[in-house]
């Protein structure tokens, strides 16, 4: 049974840090892309990055490209995310989709592309 856990999220100041970690488990993700979604109260959840498991590709949301890294080591999704702002506020969740060889990552940007969800870990930005 697949399974993914989040952690990391915490409480930070506008241009702090925080690296999220996805620990993935249940099957091989040789064949799948693992992404990083976000949901504040009241909104959609939004696309914020994409891998596939290998790392040769990759895929950010515009408003995240020059400050948020993703990356994996061994059985866990990483995202680094710096010089935070309060818009950044949210719930950050995990998922994991079965790659489509037919279309590119950027095919990997909505939320109904995945298969399998983390719970979520809370990100707050604030003053």
């Amino acid at each position: 049974q697949v399974h993914l856990e989040e952690s990391g999220g915490g409480s930070v100041l506008p241009g702090d840090s925080l690296r999220l970690s996805c620990a993935a488990s249940g099957r091989t993700f040789t064949s799948y892309v693992i992404a990083w979604f976000r949901q504040a109260p009241g909104k959609e959840r939004d696309f914020v990055a994409v891998t596939t498991w290998s790392g040769g590709m990759s895929h950010y949301e515009s408003s995240v490209k020059d400050r948020f890294t993703i990356s994996r080591v061994k059985d866990s999704v990483y995202l680094q995310m710096n010089n935070l702002r309060i818009e950044d506020t949210s719930i950050y969740y995990c998922a994991a989709g079965e790659i489509n060889p037919l279309q590119p990552i950027t095919f990997f940007t909505a939320a109904r592309r995945f298969d399998y969800w983390g719970q979520g870990t809370q990100v707050t930005v604030s003053s």
